[in-house]
């Protein structure tokens, strides 16, 4: 098609690249829009930056899924492209690499997403998959949609950020595959960028942190920069429109030397601009996107964001035993957990987080039904606010003992009553 995506989209290379959240309802507009733009006939997920895990297989299952099922799209996940083969692996579930390469190469969309950025180089880097993405990122034929670990290795230097992170290797970059340099970009690019689940210690950058980013921003050259791209963010790079438009919750950040400049999501900037950032030159403002059609599908909160706020309105449902209202707040925590179930990276927790919740809220239902929600005043006021009278009527007379035999069983029956100068009151005592 020389050069020229499928269906009516312009001619150029279209990137997409997401900083987290490829397979959750965040990301799902952004990859419906690519796709009715593009029309891909030969869609494929490549497995390569996973195919080490022992859960491989299930994750590419995951991912056919959540395409088929909230994008409209089928893949393949062609075999053969998940590593060597290793005598330890007994060459278990090896495929055919020709024929892996050969999907690639013909596809017209190619999704990865996420797992180990060096383990994915390693396969990748000088090797026929690898310049079959750098072919596509030059002419177009096909729209590349990188996440996550994937999107770190598009790069000219990438983070390894397993060895880093988790074993403790000093903070060094790994040569990436380049991609992003057929756009002019030269960057080391890293998603996760806002990351915050270290809590009492710093993981943004992709778990590097403040100090270590700073230790490795030394090592780049004039002309390069650091390209960050918040999590359930994305960053649509189309060339043919000279045009970057971020779509999500977070930023596409710009720094060079612990200087940043963002393009907020729902902003646009030009890829000549963008350029222009990376090499520390002055660039035209980002300006915002055009505002949505009325009936367009809005940006989608976290699973956290969206099963933390049904926790809320349940505690407030209870509090104002509004039956109905538990109900709901119930029904819409399992409705987000079956909406986030392809999710292949589970950031923040990710649906086993979100299942405890929602067995939480199930188990207070249960209490809740067991106790009833009915205020029992409402059921026993007839009968003790009669009884409060007798007992007011006999200590006007003087009966006090009589009066006390009154107090006294309304006390015996889980009752209390408070004499004031405004009258007797009463409530049921405190449960320990």
């Amino acid at each position: 098609m020389d050069g020229t995506a499928r269906g009516d989209g312009p001619r150029g290379p279209l990137i997409v690249l997401m900083g987290s959240g490829e397979t959750t309802p965040t990301m799902a507009g952004v990859h419906r829009d690519v796709v009715a733009r593009t029309r891909p006939a030969r869609a494929v997920v490549l497995d390569t930056p996973y195919g080490f895990q022992e859960n491989a297989a299930e994750i590419s299952a995951r991912a056919r899924d959540y395409f088929a099922r909230s994008v409209g799209l089928d893949v393949d996940v062609p075999s053969g492209l998940r590593g060597p083969v290793r005598e330890w692996d007994g060459g278990a579930d090896a495929g055919d690499p020709d024929s892996g390469l050969a999907a690639v190469r013909a596809a017209d969309w190619v999704f990865a997403g996420p797992g180990s950025p060096t383990y994915a180089l390693a396969c990748w880097r000088g090797g026929p998959v690898g310049g079959a993405l750098d072919d596509h990122a030059r002419t177009g034929r096909a729209a590349l949609v990188f996440a996550s670990a994937a999107a770190c290795a598009l790069g000219a230097w990438a983070i390894p950020v397993y060895e880093i992170y988790k074993a403790g290797a000093a903070p060094h970059w790994a040569p990436g595959l380049d991609v992003l340099g057929r756009l002019g970009l030269r960057v080391a690019m890293i998603p996760h960028y806002d990351n915050a689940e270290g809590g009492t210690h710093d993981t943004r950058y992709c778990y590097l942190g403040e100090r270590r980013l700073r230790i490795l921003e030394r090592e780049l050259p004039d002309d390069a920069a650091v390209l960050g791209l918040d999590e359930h963010t994305a960053a649509v790079v189309d060339a043919g429109r000279d045009r970057v438009d971020v779509r999500g919750r977070g930023a596409l950040t710009v720094r060079r030397n612990g200087t940043s400049t963002t393009v907020p999501a729902g902003g646009t900037i030009t890829l000549a601009g963008l350029r222009a950032l990376v090499r520390g030159e002055a660039a035209p403002a980002a300006r915002p996107a055009p505002s949505p059609a009325p009936d367009a599908e809005p940006e989608t909160v976290t699973l956290r964001e969206t099963v933390t706020g049904c926790e809320a309105r349940f505690a407030d449902a209870l509090a104002r035993a509004d039956a109905d209202a538990l109900v709901r707040a119930v029904l819409e925590t399992e409705g987000a957990v079956a909406r986030w179930a392809g999710d292949t990276e589970e950031d923040e927790g990710g649906t086993e987080w979100a299942r405890d919740v929602l067995r939480s809220l199930i188990v207070r239902l249960g209490r809740a039904a067991g106790d009833g929600l009915r205020d029992p005043r409402e059921a026993l006021a007839p009968a003790v606010d009669a009884l409060v009278a007798v007992r007011a009527g006999l200590r006007r007379a003087g009966e006090y003992g009589a009066a006390d035999a009154i107090r006294d069983a309304l006390t015996a029956v889980g009752l209390e009553l408070h004499d004031t100068p405004g009258g007797t009151r009463w409530e049921p005592a405190p449960t320990s």
